[in-house]
């Protein structure tokens, strides 16, 4: 096949897990669900965080980002999804899946280590509680922030300038939910073996170094919990880990499959389905997850309610 020059091209063609499905109707609805339920319980979350004092330490800190990072991936993805099935019209423009591939790298990339300083975060409220303001003072919680999003940016502009630099044949169907590098390199008329060797080595190191730090904070943490001589502490100290671990297995296990196994080892349809799981379902259950078995969250929703829309409608 010729290459076209993609830059001056009509762009791309997202055949997403929609497209082909035996019933697209009802599964377009249920994404839009699941949309509508992430912007919900993320935008009520961070703004329970925010607006309740209480919360202003560095557990909820980190989990308000972890909110706007779910928010904003699933933001890239579904709107567009959904409007093309009701449109009709699956094309992306060369810079529109450019800026996709740079967003969703971003914040998947950010998600990923911020859940690895998380995990750090309990380790020392639960193993070291006396130094704990210590270790994650304000300074050192905005140090996390701030370091999560600037890796995680600087390796997915990488990326995105590198997978976009390939000449593409003139089959400009991405059978994919998204732009993402795999499914990319797959219509790249030029040899990316050397490439996706670096993706992968990437890919390996943004995962499983980050896993293998949680791997080893929840090891200490359950050595710990496990020698606490009080049971209400223990139970506490279980139910905030489960939630996390919980959220931190959803995350990686479709990330690792994406990015860590090798191309031969999944088909496209496997891959729709995955990224579907990592970009529209766990954004919509991570803030349930945390909240729903946390009765922090839930009395401070509680009193946030009651302080801004009880007395709104008492007025009426």
């Amino acid at each position: 096949m010729e290459p076209y020059n993609s830059t001056l091209g009509s762009g791309f063609i997202l055949e997403g897990i929609l497209d082909g499905s035996g019933s697209p109707e009802l599964l377009c609805a249920i994404v839009a669900s699941l949309y509508m339920l992430a912007l919900t319980s993320n935008g009520l979350l961070l703004l329970v965080i925010t607006v309740d004092a209480r919360l202003h330490v560095p557990m909820y800190l980190l989990l308000r980002q972890l909110s706007l990072i779910d928010l904003l991936f699933t933001s890239v993805v579904t709107p567009k999804t959904v409007v093309d099935f009701l449109l009709r019209d699956n094309n992306i423009s060369f810079e529109g899946c450019a800026l996709q591939l740079f967003s969703a790298m971003t914040l998947g990339g950010a998600e990923d280590l911020l859940l690895a300083f998380m995990a750090y975060d309990r380790y020392v409220a639960i193993c070291h509680p006396l130094n704990y303001m210590i270790f994650m003072s304000p300074k050192a919680c905005w140090l996390i922030v701030a370091t999560s999003w600037i890796l995680a940016s600087l390796s997915a502009l990488g990326h995105t300038v590198y997978t976009m630099h390939f000449p593409f044949c003139m089959s400009q169907v991405i059978r994919h939910l998204l732009c993402e590098v795999p499914p990319l390199l797959k219509l790249a008329c030029a040899d990316t073996s050397q490439y996706e060797l670096m993706v992968y080595v990437t890919g390996v190191t943004f995962l499983l170094l980050p896993l293998s730090a949680i791997v080893a904070s929840y090891s200490l943490i359950l050595f710990t919990v496990l020698h606490m001589p009080s049971n209400e502490g223990r139970k506490k100290a279980l139910v905030t880990c489960s939630s996390h671990l919980t959220v931190v297995g959803m995350f990686y296990g479709g990330a690792t499959f994406m990015y860590v196994l090798p191309s031969s080892f999944h088909s496209p349809k496997q891959d729709n389905i995955i990224s579907v799981f990592y970009t529209i379902i766990t954004p919509a259950l991570n803030p349930l997850i945390y909240s729903l078995r946390n009765r922090e969250v839930i009395g401070a929703f509680k009193r946030v309610l009651g302080r801004h829309i009880l007395p709104a409608h008492s007025t009426l």
